[in-house]
């Protein structure tokens, strides 16, 4: 065996053959020839009486019902005859123009059962008209016919079905970026609010803030979903919001206040530990302010140890104006350097405090016996040189840990 013929050898044990096309019977040949002059008619009556059958059909533009789906009805038609007369079977894929309907429907908001339904009820128009066409003796060529029948309407409602489905998520997709682009620069001032948005006036402004923990991509966008229809159904109207897996920011459109439950709705889609603060803006131009008082309640709030739920400036007014960044607030904070890398003085400081100064409630807390307590906060005395006996010294590790738990300012 030589190489060439050992090469060829191996080619044809790996190459499969193709398969054979049986060739159309010319009865079924003939009898589709004889439907192609009433390519017209046909299209016209799918176009003008069956299809105004169709529930929602009758809504539809004319010029759409009049041009374009007769427009696809012709070229279904003569398609699918001329591949039957011309055995065409083996060529390029015929879906094409199906699909760039498809689009177009989906872009002008067609429903999908509607643009179905009208590709199915013109295989009616069609499977009736061969019926009407076909001649005694030309049973079997009929029964062949409808098989080509089938198979084409399948290819044409798959291919239809997914370019529609690809279409609208795309649509979707897009909406939601703009969507999230307009709450972005909302919330950061760099968009104003039109007159006719409903945002130029009174809205409420939310922070929310979720438990800690990883989350997979999957997890994200379905707590950020949970989110928007907690939120939509606690205020009766769609909410403009920011989520992702940590939480994020909302807008309510119009004067509102937190409804009642609104913290344990959102605990419920986002997981126990939800935190939320809510400030109301008067115009629109005021909701970025809004927004970073809120963010700020928030971490204010999680920093004093406040439970988990709604909090309200007024929760943690003192709080929040100690933790307000001024002038002294670097060395206010750097206060509390020489500790910084002991957490169990830190956690103890920050315990006492809440605790109003109660050394046995601060003790039982930590589970700790008291006098530990008192030579923990001795020693923090010791090493930050405060005297957190006295008011001032109490004040200032109050603001301390505020300055350095809740972070730069929003």
């Amino acid at each position: 065996m030589t190489a060439d013929t050992a090469g060829a050898a191996q080619g044809s044990a790996t190459t499969d053959p193709p398969v054979p096309v049986p060739e159309v019977p010319d009865a079924v040949r003939s009898l589709a020839a004889r439907c192609l002059p009433r390519v017209n008619e046909l299209a016209r009556l799918m176009s003008r009486d069956a299809f105004e059958q169709l529930h929602g059909y009758a809504e539809l533009p004319a010029e759409v019902k009049d041009v374009e789906i007769a427009a696809t009805a012709r070229h279904g038609l003569r398609l699918f005859l001329e591949r039957v007369v011309h055995d065409p079977r083996t060529g390029p894929d015929d879906t094409g123009f199906f699909r760039e309907r498809a689009a177009q429907r989906a872009g002008e908001g067609m429903p999908l059962p509607l643009l179905l339904t009208t590709h199915c009820a013109g295989a009616r128009v069609l499977w009736q008209a061969l019926r009407e066409a076909a001649r005694p003796g030309e049973e079997a060529a009929l029964v062949e016919l409808a098989g080509y029948l089938l198979d084409a309407e399948q290819r044409v409602v798959s291919a239809v079905t997914e370019t529609y489905l690809d279409e609208q998520a795309a649509l979707a997709a897009e909406r939601h970026e703009e969507r999230r682009s307009l709450v972005r620069g909302l919330l950061e001032g760099t968009a104003v609010p039109s007159a006719g948005s409903g945002l130029a006036g009174p809205s409420l402004v939310l922070a929310v803030e979720l438990p800690d923990g990883p989350r997979a991509p999957v997890a994200v966008r379905r707590v950020v979903r949970r989110l928007q229809t907690a939120l939509d159904g606690a205020f009766g109207r769609e909410v403009l919001t920011l989520f992702d897996g940590t939480g994020g920011r909302a807008i309510v459109p119009g004067p509102a206040e937190p409804p009642a439950g609104l913290a344990e709705r959102l605990a419920e889609a986002g997981g126990p530990g939800v935190r939320l603060a809510a400030v109301p803006a008067e115009q629109g131009v005021q909701i970025p302010d809004a927004a970073r008082t809120a963010a700020r309640i928030v971490r204010v709030a999680r920093a004093c140890g406040h439970p988990a739920g709604l909090h309200r400036l007024d929760d943690v007014l003192l709080e929040y104006q100690l933790s307000r960044p001024s002038a002294g607030s670097d060395r206010i904070a750097a206060l509390l350097d020489p500790v910084a890398g002991r957490p169990e003085l830190l956690e103890t400081l920050r315990t006492h405090l809440e605790q109003a100064q109660d050394r046995r409630a601060t003790a039982r807390l930590l589970t700790l016996h008291p006098n530990t307590v008192d030579n923990r906060l001795a020693r923090i005395s010791a090493l930050t040189g405060l005297d957190l006996a006295t008011p001032r010294g109490a004040a200032l590790a109050l603001a301390a840990l505020l300055l350095r738990d809740a972070g730069e300012a929003g």
